[in-house]
């Protein structure tokens, strides 16, 4: 392969991983909520403790109290798999999948608690665990449109691409208004290069999410992304400004507005936007590259090597943080 195209291959494999990655954590809020207390083992007393420190979402609280009952009932699934569904809550995913693993051991998991398990693995960048649990819900569960959905998140995680646009169209004829399921569909032809289509996709992915009580930002993010990639910078201004009216602080639609303004030759604007976004996500490499290339270009040696030396030093730390 020529060098050009490993260089190429390189940065789209680091563009996927950090859109799946965003991505999975917004999806996590698809794990199902924690059973009723009134299922556990406990008083009435500590079953009253539980329910009001969930409420105040104080899981710090709630975990005391399941582990110390754990300790005195160390056969209990039921508890095991309680105390999995308030650390996935704390966004303590290891900790998830540690728990549900023990109940496992006492009893078979049910399908809310086997999912909650597929998506910590996700989570924390197993997707070869979270695969043959998402297999057995999808074979369990034929109908349900959430399994196919993540099995085809998967596959593009994998670039594989084609066999993703299966799973996601497979979704989308359990589930046809599953706004997430057209979203991603969409980054699946983007990545084959079925410009049409993904525009198309994404599209119907903000007819839907635009339906919502609380729109996600991440449709029109990513059509305005392929937008800036095609050269339609008026389109991909309209797309990024409708991500903005949803979430003004969302750092990935400043940084792609920064984007934008430095293809529209408003160093300016583009500077301002990126460092909102840097800003807003200050563990975010990209912006300070972007930053790095625009105070080059203008000269600004010292800023461009600050920049530059900023980029280099968050991707190695996020490298070293990011679950393994």
């Amino acid at each position: 392969m020529r060098p050009d195209k490993l260089v190429a291959v390189a940065l789209l494999t680091l563009l996927l991983a950090a859109t799946a990655w965003g991505q999975n954590m917004q999806d996590a809020s698809t794990a199902p909520n924690p059973p009723a207390t009134s299922s556990l083992p406990l008083s009435p007393e500590q079953q009253q403790l539980l329910q009001e420190s969930l409420k105040a979402r104080n899981y710090a609280g709630a975990e005391k109290l399941l582990v110390a009952e754990i300790e005195k009932k160390p056969q209990s699934a039921e508890l095991l798999r309680f105390l999995a569904s308030v650390f996935f809550l704390d966004g303590r995913y290891l900790n998830t999948a540690v728990a549900l693993k023990k109940a496992e051991k006492i009893a078979p998991l049910d399908n809310p608690s086997r999912f909650t398990l597929a998506l910590s693995y996700i989570i924390l960048d197993h997707r070869d665990w979270a695969r043959p649990e998402l297999e057995a819900l999808a074979n369990v569960e034929p109908r349900t449109a959430l399994y196919p959905y993540w099995l085809g998140r998967l596959d593009y995680d994998e670039m594989q691409f084609t066999s993703a646009v299966a799973k996601l169209r497979k979704a989308l004829e359990l589930d046809p208004a599953y706004m997430k399921t057209y979203d991603n569909l969409g980054l699946c032809y983007e990545a084959l290069g079925q410009y049409d289509e993904a525009i198309k996709t994404y599209q119907e992915a903000m007819r839907l999410n635009r339906l919502k009580p609380q729109p996600s930002p991440w449709p029109p993010v990513n059509l305005g992304t392929l937008f800036i990639k095609l050269g339609k910078l008026e389109e991909a201004d309209a797309a990024l400004a409708e991500s903005l009216r949803y979430d003004p602080r969302f750092p990935q639609a400043r940084y792609e507005l920064g984007l934008l303004r430095e293809k529209q030759k408003r160093d300016d604007d583009a500077i301002a936007e990126l460092k909102q976004a840097a800003e807003l996500n200050p563990s975010y490499a990209e912006p300070h590259y972007a930053l790095g290339r625009i105070h080059q270009r203008k000269g600004d040696t010292k800023n461009a090597e600050i920049a530059f030396e900023t980029f280099h030093r968050l991707k190695r730390d996020n490298s070293k943080t990011r679950p393994q």
